[in-house]
């Protein structure tokens, strides 16, 4: 069984549903963890409007930092499906998405398919990833971290092949209009984002299956003892997040009007150190999707706001690294707290 870290508010459940499994109210104390990002986004956003206010002022640049992230939105859902259960590190996520972004041009371009028809061949790709990651992590007992680190090289390397190593693009104009459409001067799939982030924070807080979830995560034998489904709600989570991973594909490709497979590495770090950092954001000690949505453009302004100031594209690497680092030890920190 692999060694995860557990939410801090869910040590204290004691069952996984009724009135005893709801969340206390977070002491008064624990008021300012909760809202810290968000005054150190207000202070980080203060500085760069008072050094670069000509570009950072911008339409573009508000542009930028809300309406390009969607990739990384569904990603980090995808990643909170299997960690809110315990599975700790599903190294495979970026590459899942990969897979169904290179899928989706290969056949439309490279072999005359429907757009959509293509779009449904990409997501069930990724699901069916998922389901191989749940099958050899639940039924099997392999090691999530070997599984899924094993599977993203993997599908990787089909998906370079596919793709012959190059940018498969030329897709239907008609195609993009799914997520470039104009709304309030952000593009659709932005919205798509919110309300994934806000579905999803619903099934965890309000719903028996989310708060079977948390139970699970938080111990899986106590589950079992409490009639939980642990098994099955451990490979459904993998499923779910293949899927998420599709969907969240298919925006992408939308967006940008194509894909290349060559990229779908650089997104494991951004993905992480988001979702590690909503565990400082509303809920400390908890991993939560509106943290996760907060902590993407939280990063987002960070970077993009160096970059502006002149400094190269590494700062991306440096600040996604030491953010990662950060957000593990605070998570770290508030669980030993609250034990």
């Amino acid at each position: 069984m692999d060694t995860v870290p557990r939410d801090a508010h869910d040590v204290a459940v004691a069952t996984p549903g009724g009135k005893n499994g709801r969340r206390r109210p977070a002491p008064l104390t624990q008021i300012p963890s909760r809202y810290a990002i968000l005054v150190v986004w207000a202070a980080m956003t203060a500085v760069y409007l008072a050094t670069e206010s000509q570009y950072f002022t911008h339409v573009g640049t508000f542009q930028t930092i809300f309406g390009s992230q969607q990739p990384l939105v569904f990603m980090t859902m995808a990643l909170m499906c299997t960690i809110v259960v315990g599975e700790f590190v599903d190294l495979s996520v970026p590459a899942v998405f990969g897979f169904g972004a290179t899928i989706l041009p290969v056949l439309v371009v490279n072999h005359g398919w429907g757009v959509w028809p293509a779009a449904i061949v990409g997501v069930i790709g990724c699901v069916l990833v998922g389901a191989l990651n749940g099958f050899l992590v639940v039924k099997m007992g392999v090691n999530t971290i070997v599984v899924t680190l094993g599977m993203s090289t993997l599908i990787e390397g089909v998906s370079l092949w596919m793709s012959n190593l190059n940018t498969i693009s030329g897709l239907p104009a008609g195609f993009q209009k799914i997520a470039l459409f104009d709304i309030g001067g952000l593009p659709v799939s932005f919205y798509y984002g919110v309300i994934l982030v806000l579905g999803f924070g619903y099934l965890l807080a309000f719903t028996p299956l989310g708060r079977h979830m948390r139970f699970v995560g938080a111990s899986r034998e106590v589950s079992r003892l409490s009639g939980v489904r642990v098994d099955r709600i451990r490979f459904g989570s993998f499923v779910f997040a293949g899927l998420l991973s599709g969907v969240g594909a298919v925006i992408a490709v939308a967006t940008i009007g194509g894909y290349n497979a060559t990229t779908s590495d650089s997104y494991l770090l951004p993905v992480f150190a988001a979702v590690f950092l909503s565990t400082a954001i509303f809920e400390p000690g908890r991993f939560n999707p509106l943290g996760t949505l907060v902590g993407i453009y939280f990063l987002e302004t960070g970077i993009l706001g160096l970059q502006l100031l002149g400094l190269q594209s590494w700062v991306s690497q440096v600040f996604y690294g030491g953010i990662l680092v950060i957000a593990v030890t605070i998570s770290t920190l508030l669980h030993r707290r609250t034990s």
